[in-house]
């Protein structure tokens, strides 16, 4: 059953070629288009080509792309040494991918390059489903397999809208002859959107509950996906384009899609935080809706674990404003919190006071293996790190890493469904109730803790309260408490995990990553060297080392000043990234695509600002 899954989450695209008509009699023993669509098991294989592309996991081997901690480290919770990364200043020179093979991740936009071969792919599948619809399925059939194909299609378009916003839709397969088609300009990011909205709409009425094994795409594991899909544009159209009408649309689907999977009793909260990112194998786990599974005995493994075991660096590092983000444990932000020590940002004390998911993200020591002296070894299980120091073995080294990869979890789903409803309720919709709060929110705050955290004493935080909501004096003030505190929970439970920075550009808050406005995303923990981290006061450091003290001065390390090495770490020769302006909220094409379509003698439009 798992080497099943491992392979049918690792197959590579299945290719349908036509035959050249060198015969008149079709071949008996080659799969072509023409003798391939007369199955569902076929079906089912043409599907499993999508999983690669859409439920990358920690991906393989070196891959990074869509991969934790590895791919997604550009946001306002990540600091480098050095100058920090920087958006795009100009339109590429080319922008386009054809190869379904090729995903070219676009790092800086969290999503793919202009790459309409996945697209052409789900319409293919669609087209042949419905072909074989009166002869080869059942009308039950059918509309599963119409509804698999939709989904991937859904998928794939709001991927493409979140990078790029207008962009071409197409429902069917486009032929080469069909310039006009395949030359058409964007369209409008709102129409594809409600092309997307319907699919997912088809989606919901139709994919099975189940299709065999757990790990096959179902009701539950789509509807996960597009409560993901559902809120990130309801809130782009609500904060971007103030189109209060279709963000009520799209977030009402996304509580719809959430209410079917929490209302499921298929899944709950009995897992450690720790458990669900370093486990071996996860197909137990009542919180993971989808994972990807690793087997070396196959060949299918990856690297995120070992840049998770201390050893290995990370630059870019968690930062300043991203520690700060979490909550002490009487359920507050720290400067309201009456927690003992809750005020002192050193990380043995933040260990101590804040919400179980700091201690089970980040190493409890300053390591000098991360930018910012703040480690994170969250992707790895409690074993791991105890190597440092000596060999490790293959599970914890290399790109030889097994631990399974939770793909879509209940905690995703209850946050993107509690933030849909709160949106709503600012628009007139029916209002959050603490009964919402408490199968949301304090359902993740009420897992249960690991015998590691049971032992240094971590204790889990206090519930979030209508009657008493945290009024953090950092909130903006245009975001009311409620919708404060859910952000901030995802901000907590997502560390290094696909969100931040698609959430900052939904919200409209892209302006969080600049430096020069929100200095703490330049700067590490609270260290007192002499105490804490005495390696790093040695000559090599003269000149190099600094700390930002309470009222702002910057202190050197001259090589006779240790004891006055005490402060927020500075990584070393910090500077902001460069100025940036709203148009990095979407991601321009390349400049061979406008020429391709200018030498047709048709107009392809540039993204706004470029």
């Amino acid at each position: 059953m798992r080497k099943k899954l491992i392979i049918m989450l690792s197959v590579v695209a299945l290719v349908i070629t036509s035959c050249e008509k060198f015969l008149d009699r079709q071949s008996l023993t080659t799969m072509n288009d023409e003798n391939y669509w007369t199955s569902e098991n076929n079906l089912r294989l043409f599907a499993n080509g999508f999983y690669p592309n859409y439920f990358v996991g920690y991906n393989s081997t070196w891959g990074i792309d869509y991969a934790p901690l590895r791919g997604y480290y550009f946001s306002d919770d990540f600091t480098s040494s050095g100058k920090q990364g920087g958006f795009e200043t100009q339109a590429p020179e080319s922008r386009a991918v054809n190869s379904e093979a090729d995903g070219n991740w676009l790092l800086s936009y969290a999503g793919p390059s202009w790459n309409y071969a996945w697209v052409r792919k789900s319409n293919l599948f669609l087209e042949r489903i419905d072909a074989m619809k009166d002869k080869y399925l059942t009308p039950t059939v059918y509309q599963h397999w119409s509804a698999v194909a939709r989904f991937f299609r859904g998928y794939e378009y709001s991927r493409l809208v979140s990078v790029f916003g207008d962009v071409p839709y197409y429902d069917k397969v486009v032929k080469d002859a069909e310039i006009d088609k395949l030359y058409k300009d964007r369209d409008n990011r709102t129409l594809i959107m409600d092309k997307v909205y319907d699919d997912f709409v088809y989606v919901l009425d139709n994919i099975r509950i189940s299709d065999g094994s757990a790990q096959y795409l179902n009701k539950y594991i789509a509807a996960s996906f597009i409560s993901r899909f559902m809120l990130f544009e309801g809130t782009w159209q609500k904060y971007q384009l103030n189109n209060q009408e279709k963000a009520k649309q799209y977030l009402e689907l996304a509580v719809r899609a959430g209410d079917l999977v929490m209302q499921s009793g298929k899944y709950s909260f009995t897992s450690d935080f720790r458990s669900l990112f370093g486990s071996e194998d996860l197909t137990a786990n009542k919180e993971v809706i989808l994972f990807r599974a690793y087997d070396a005995a196959i060949g299918v493994t990856h690297h995120v674990g070992s840049y998770s075991n201390t050893t290995e660096s990370q630059g870019p590092a968690p930062n300043l404003a991203l520690a700060k983000a979490f909550l002490c444990i009487d359920g507050k932000p720290y400067k309201l919190s009456a927690v003992a020590n809750a005020s002192n940002l050193d990380i043995k004390k933040m260990v101590a006071t804040r919400d179980p998911r700091f201690e089970a993200t980040f190493w409890d020591a300053p390591k000098k293996e991360s930018a910012t002296l703040l480690y994170a070894d969250k992707f790895i299980d409690r074993v791991g790190p105890t190597y440092y120091g000596k060999t490790y073995p293959s599970l914890y080294n290399g790109n030889t890493n097994t631990n399974d990869a939770p793909v879509m979890r209940l905690a995703e789903v209850v946050l993107n469904w509690i933030e849909a409803k709160a949106e709503l309720a600012t628009m007139g919709s029916v209002a959050v109730i603490q009964a919402d709060l408490d199968v949301s929110v304090n359902a993740i705050r009420k897992r249960p803790l690991d015998a590691t955290a049971i032992t240094k004493g971590i204790t889990k935080t206090a519930a979030l309260s209508l009657a008493n909501l945290p009024d953090d004096p950092d909130r903006d003030a245009d975001v009311p408490a409620l919708i404060w505190e859910i952000r901030r929970e995802r901000r907590m439970e997502f560390v290094f995990e696909y969100s931040r920075l698609l959430d900052l550009k939904r919200w409209k808050k892209i302006d969080y990553m600049d430096g020069t406005v929100h200095p703490d995303n330049l700067l590490g923990l609270w260290t007192n060297f002499q105490t804490e981290f005495p390696e790093w006061l040695i000559t090599a450091k003269v000149g190099k080392l600094k700390v930002k003290q309470a009222d702002g001065t910057i202190v050197t390390y001259s090589g006779t000043n240790g004891t006055a090495m005490v402060g927020y770490y500075v990584p070393e020769n910090i500077s902001n990234r460069d100025p940036f302006t709203e148009r990095v909220y979407l991601a321009p094409v390349g400049n061979t695509q406008i020429n391709q379509y200018k030498d047709k003698g048709y107009t392809l439009t540039q993204s706004p600002g470029w």
